[in-house]
């Protein structure tokens, strides 16, 4: 121990172990966004059965198998999706990722609790069998409950800037958004910001992630970014991924000297045999603590044998990074 001014101050190095995962919604939803008012229903359904088909009962186990061998302490979930399909006489059948990821992972002796989520996108549209079916995208922060972090404050917000479209001729807007909490790991104060930036325009990418940096971003104290930033690492695609690290955060993939860590994308039905990850988009970021380092970066969920099913967990591979916190 150290002593400092009149407290005393541990010089022990803490271990901190971080998961993100886009774990997919479950169906390809462009083809709404080109959907005349008449083509509608037909489309909804057949959202609903691809949605069926990637099965996240079973998708769900194989996650878990992977979260299972890295006990992760905060985990970062991007598309955790809330289906609900409602009948003509008001009979609800709710398919809720969140509650079926943590049973999953307690039958198995792990305990995670939801600490943080912010709902974005919500849609309610006709199916061609006369039901309705709503749609509900989140991002979840979990946090191992035998883990040493101690969550002291949380912040749910959505982007000021999102994507419009239309939806057979009507404006619908994709909202998305981002949580943070500040933690204590063994004394050590941390921010963790788990988000999910648009996807199909740069402006609104770019517009979203400066939002990041002038909000949640301004603190002092050590910085982790979770998400699915939809920017490419490799600097083919928008200058987000450039931007954040201009802005001062270290890739903690980097950090650990390695190499490809490929995390997107599978097809959209989750059946293609071979994987087709080419893209590192999935990214744990960190500053405003230069003693700390990346000890362990993984990706999971990305071999074949990670399949159940012939369905691959998740139409993205998950990060994980141990972090070694020196200093604080």
């Amino acid at each position: 121990m150290e002593k400092e001014g009149n407290t005393l101050r541990s010089t022990r190095n803490v271990l901190l172990s971080i998961m993100t995962w886009n774990i997919y919604i479950g169906a390809e939803l462009t083809p709404l966004l080109r959907a005349t008012h008449q083509q509608i229903p037909r489309l909804v359904t057949k959202v609903f059965y691809q949605f069926l088909a990637t099965d996240f009962s079973k998708r769900a186990k194989a996650i878990a198998r992977q979260i299972i061998l890295k006990k992760p302490d905060i985990i970062g979930l991007q598309e955790a999706a809330l289906w609900e399909l409602i009948s003509p006489y008001s009979q609800r059948v709710v398919y809720d990722f969140v509650p079926i990821l943590l049973c999953e992972l307690k039958c198995r002796g792990l305990v995670y609790k939801v600490v943080a989520q912010n709902k974005n996108s919500e849609a309610t549209l006709p199916s061609s069998l006369w039901n309705v079916i709503r749609l509900t995208d989140r991002d979840v922060i979990l946090v191992r409950e035998t883990s040493e972090v101690k969550v002291i404050r949380k912040v749910e917000a959505n982007f000021k800037t999102n994507l419009q479209v239309k939806i057979a001729g009507q404006p619908f807007t994709i909202l998305r958004g981002w949580s943070a909490i500040d933690a204590l790991v063994q004394g050590c104060r941390f921010r963790l910001v788990n988000t999910h930036l648009d996807s199909a325009s740069p402006e609104v990418q770019i517009s979203q992630a400066n939002e990041l940096l002038s909000g949640p971003a301004e603190t002092k104290i050590p910085l982790i970014f979770t998400g699915d930033f939809n920017s490419n690492a490799n600097g083919s695609g928008t200058p987000t991924y450039r931007n954040l690290i201009a802005a001062g955060f270290e890739d903690t993939w980097i950090a650990a000297d390695k190499s490809y860590g490929f995390t997107c994308c599978q097809d959209a039905d989750l059946l293609n045999v071979k994987s087709q990850l080419n893209e590192r988009v999935d990214l744990i970021l960190f500053k405003n603590n230069k003693d700390w380092t990346a000890v362990e970066a993984e990706v999971v969920g990305e071999t074949p044998r990670d399949r159940i099913t012939k369905l691959w967990p998740s139409d993205h591979a998950g990060v994980y990074v141990r972090l070694e916190l020196k200093g604080c």
